[in-house]
C-alpha cells in the first residue's frame, strides 16, 4: 500500500492519547456488558411476548415478522463497517472530495437492489434460511458446495478487512496491542449471538447503529467550533491551500476539490463491483431479508440504503478536509510531518481528526464507534457463517432430521468456531503485512465471482446448472489472473505493495464480476434450463414457530406449527409480492442512475473545480442528510415497532401483579405456602 502514496518521514510516532486500561474497558467490558443486556433482553422477550430462541424459526429469522424500521437500521449496520468511516476517510485524503463521494455511491446502489433479490425469494421460496439453501434446491450438491466455499470466503475477508481496521485504529488509540483487539473484539459478538439468535444480532444493530451516528453527528457539529476551522467557507480555504502545498496526481489542475479524479473514479468502479459481491454473497443479508415480513423487505432496504449514503459521504468529506487542512497546524497529531503512507493505509485519517478537533473526548469517540461498528457488523457475519455450518453443512449433509435442538447446537458451534478463526486469519494477515487498505482494495477479486450467477438463480429460469458451477469458478480463476498479472506488469513484482496498488486491483475486480456474466449465457446456449419456480416450495424447510399473536393479551404458552409467511401463498399474496417487486426494481434502477450516472459523471466530465460557495453546500447536504439517518436509524424504528414495545411492557406489568397476586395467595389461609408455579414462558 505505501507504493501508492509518497514516502513520508515515519520516524516520529503519535502518543495513543488513551491508557491501555480505556481500550480494555470499551472492547472487554463494555463489550460484555452489551453481550449481557442483549441475553437479558432476549429473555425479556421470551417472557413477555414468547419469542423462544430454542426455536429455529426464531434464533435464525425472527419468526419472518421484522417491521420496516428495525430492518432499515439493521440494513445500515450491515453496512456501517469500521471501514466505512476509516476507508471513506482514507480515500477523501488521498484523492479529495470525490473519494467519499465514490465510496457511498459504491455501497447505496447494491443495497436498494437487494430489495429486488429479497422480495424475490419471499415470492419463489418463503420457507429459505440461507442463500445456499435455493442453491442446493436448484442445481444441487456440487453447485452447493461451491456457492458454500464462495460465501464463506466472502465472509472471511469481509471479517478479517474490518478486524484489521477497527484494530489499527483501537491500538493508535489506546496503545493496547493489535492482536490482543483483534482476538477480544469478536468475544462479545459471539456471546450474544450465542444466546440470542438474528435477533439479538437485529437489536444490537439498533443499539449500535444508533449510537454511532449520534457521535458522527456530534462530530460533525463539533468541527465548526474549532477556532482553526470556525466554518465550512474557512475550512474550504484550508483544503484549497493543501491542494497548493501537495497537488493529487491524476486530479483535474491537482486540486482536492474537484471529481475529476483519476484516482477517485478508479476506486468508484472497484468500488461498486466489490460490493455488489459482498452484498449478493454475504449470506448475512439473506437472513436478514426472510427474517423481515413481506411488507416490510423492500421498503426496509431502500430507506436503509439511501439513508447510508449520507455516512461515508459526509464523514469522509469532513473528516479528510480537515485532516488535509490542518496537517501543517501545530494542533494536528502528526505535526510538523504530514502522515505517512503506512498511517493513511492503516485508516488513521477518522482517528487523528477527532483528536484534532476534540482532543481525548474525540478519541474516545472513535475508539466507541469503531468497537460498536466492528461488533455489530461482526454479528450479521458470524450468524451468517453459523448458518451455513448448521443448516448446509449439518443438516444438509449429516442430519436431514436434525431437531430444533440440533440445528440451534450445531449453530452455536459455528459461532465460536468462526470468531476464532476469523480472528486467527485477520492476525496472520497482519503479519505478511497487510492492511486496511489492502483488503479494501483487493477483497473484490474474491467477492465478485458470484455475483451474476447468484443473481441468476433468483431471477433467470434459464440458468442451467453447468453454467451456475463454472461460471464463477472461471471468474474467479480469470478475476485472479487479472489481479497478479497486472500487479506483475505495472510493477514487475508480485508482492503485497505491488497487489494493493489500485489499478491492478481495478482490474482483478472488474474482470472477476463481469466474466462471469459472459461465461455464464454462453454455457447456458448449450442447453437452456427451464427451472419451475414452483419447485422451490416442494421441500420443505421451515421449522415449527411460536405463536406469539395473542400472548401480549392472553399469555398463551401453546406452540403451534403457525406462520403465514411459511404458508401457500394466495394468488392475491403472490400479486402483492410482484408489486413490491416491480417496486423494487424501479428504486433499484433510480438509486444507480442518480448515484452512479447523473450526479458524478457530468461533474467529472466538466473538469469543475468547487468554489467556496459549492463547496459549502456540498457538505451542509451532506451533514443534514447524516442527521436525517440519525432519525432513521434511531427514532423510526421506535416509532414503527411501538405495539411491540407495549406489548413487551403489558407482559411486564401483567407479570408483576400476577406475582403479586400469588404472593397474596400464599401468605393467606392456613399460613400454608403455595408453591410457585412456572409456565414455559417464565411468567409466574
Amino acid at each position: 500500500m505505501a507504493s501508492r502514496l509518497d514516502p513520508r518521514d515515519e520516524t516520529s510516532v503519535v502518543e495513543p492519547p488513551l491508557s491501555q486500561a480505556v481500550g480494555y474497558v470499551v472492547v472487554v467490558v463494555i463489550g460484555l456488558v452489551i453481550a449481557f443486556t442483549m441475553v437479558f433482553v432476549t429473555k425479556l422477550l421470551k417472557r413477555t411476548v414468547g419469542e423462544d430462541n430454542r426455536k429455529t424459526e426464531m434464533f435464525m429469522t425472527a419468526n419472518r415478522n421484522v417491521r420496516t424500521g428495525l430492518t432499515a437500521s439493521a440494513v445500515v449496520s450491515s453496512w456501517l463497517w469500521s471501514t466505512a468511516m476509516l476507508g471513506s476517510s482514507l480515500v477523501g485524503y488521498v484523492s479529495g472530495v470525490s473519494g467519499p463521494f465514490w465510496f457511498a455511491a459504491g455501497c447505496s446502489p447494491m443495497i436498494v437492489f437487494f430489495a429486488v433479490l429479497g422480495i424475490s425469494c419471499k415470492r419463489k421460496i418463503p420457507e429459505a434460511h440461507t442463500l445456499l439453501e435455493i442453491v442446493r434446491i436448484r442445481y444441487g450438491t456440487t453447485a452447493h458446495i461451491v456457492y458454500m466455499f464462495l460465501c464463506l470466503v466472502n465472509n472471511l475477508i469481509a471479517v478479517a478487512n474490518m478486524l484489521l481496521g477497527a484494530s489499527a485504529a483501537i491500538t493508535a488509540m489506546t496503545g493496547m496491542h493489535i492482536m490482543a483487539a483483534t482476538f477480544l473484539l469478536p468475544v462479545g459478538v459471539a456471546l450474544y449471538t450465542f444466546v440470542g439468535g438474528i435477533k439479538a444480532t437485529f437489536l444490537t444493530d439498533y443499539v449500535h447503529t444508533f449510537t454511532i451516528v449520534i457521535i458522527l453527528c456530534y462530530f460533525s457539529v463539533k468541527a465548526f467550533t474549532v477556532e482553526e476551522i470556525s466554518s465550512p467557507s474557512n475550512l474550504y480555504d484550508l483544503v484549497q491551500a493543501a491542494g497548493a502545498r501537495h497537488p493529487v496526481a491524476g486530479n483535474d489542475q491537482g486540486s482536492y476539490l474537484t471529481m475529476t479524479s483519476k484516482g477517485g473514479v478508479l476506486f468508484g468502479i472497484l468500488h461498486i463491483c466489490a460490493n455488489f459481491g459482498l452484498v449478493i454473497m454475504d449470506t448475512s443479508f439473506f437472513i436478514k431479508a426472510f427474517s423481515a415480513s413481506p411488507r416490510a423487505v423492500v421498503p426496509g432496504y431502500v430507506v436503509g440504503g439511501i439513508a447510508y449514503f449520507s455516512i461515508p459521504w459526509a464523514m469522509g468529506t469532513l473528516a479528510s478536509s480537515v485532516v488535509l487542512g490542518l496537517e501543517n497546524n501545530p494542533i494536528f497529531p502528526t505535526y510538523p510531518r504530514r502522515m505517512t503512507s503506512s498511517e493513511v493505509s492503516s485508516g488513521l485519517v477518522l482517528p487523528y481528526f477527532a483528536m484534532t478537533i476534540a482532543g481525548k473526548s474525540g478519541a474516545a469517540g472513535i475508539l466507541l464507534i469503531t468497537f460498536m461498528a466492528v461488533t455489530s457488523t461482526i454479528s450479521a457475519q458470524v450468524i451468517a457463517v453459523s448458518s451455513i455450518i448448521s443448516f448446509d453443512v449439518y443438516r444438509t449433509y449429516f442430519k436431514r432430521t436434525a431437531s430444533d435442538e440440533d440445528v440451534i447446537r450445531w449453530s452455536h458451534y459455528g459461532v465460536i468456531f468462526f470468531a476464532l478463526f476469523a480472528s486467527a486469519f485477520s492476525t496472520m494477515l497482519h503479519y505478511v503485512g497487510v492492511d486496511l487498505g489492502w483488503t479494501l482494495y483487493m477483497l473484490g477479486v474474491l467477492t465478485c465471482p458470484g455475483i451474476f450467477p447468484t443473481a441468476f438463480t433468483i431471477l433467470w429460469r434459464k440458468q442451467n446448472k453447468a453454467a451456475a458451477i463454472v461460471s464463477p469458478l472461471l471468474g474467479l480463476a480469470t478475476g485472479v489472473a487479472a489481479w497478479l498479472g497486472s500487479a506483475y506488469a505495472l510493477e514487475g513484482t508480485i508482492s503485497v505493495a505491488a497487489t494493493g496498488a489500485i489499478v491492478p486491483c481495478v482490474w482483478g475486480t472488474v474482470i472477476s464480476a463481469v466474466s462471469p456474466l459472459v461465461y455464464s449465457p454462453i454455457i447456458t446456449l448449450f442447453k437452456p434450463d427451464n427451472f419451475d419456480w414452483e419447485d422451490f416450495r416442494k421441500e420443505r424447510l421451515a421449522f415449527e414457530v411460536s405463536d406469539t399473536s395473542s400472548i401480549p393479551t392472553h399469555r398463551s404458552s401453546n406452540t403451534v406449527p403457525v406462520n403465514i409467511e411459511i404458508q401457500t401463498q394466495t394468488p392475491e399474496q403472490q400479486r402483492h409480492l410482484k408489486r413490491w417487486g416491480r417496486i423494487a426494481t424501479y428504486w433499484a434502477l433510480a438509486t444507480f442512475l442518480g448515484h452512479w450516472v447523473l450526479w458524478p459523471l457530468p461533474m467529472y466530465a466538466s473538469k469543475y473545480i468547487f468554489g467556496k460557495e459549492f463547496y459549502v453546500a456540498w457538505l451542509v447536504v451532506a451533514i443534514t442528510w447524516l442527521w436525517g439517518t440519525l432519525f432513521i436509524v434511531g427514532f423510526y424504528p421506535v416509532i414503527d415497532g411501538w405495539r411491540q414495545i407495549w406489548a413487551v411492557w403489558q407482559g411486564l406489568w401483567e407479570g408483576k401483579h400476577r406475582g403479586e397476586r400469588s404472593e397474596t395467595v400464599s401468605g393467606s389461609g392456613s399460613g400454608e405456602q403455595t408453591p410457585n408455579v412456572t409456565d414455559e414462558k417464565g411468567v409466574i
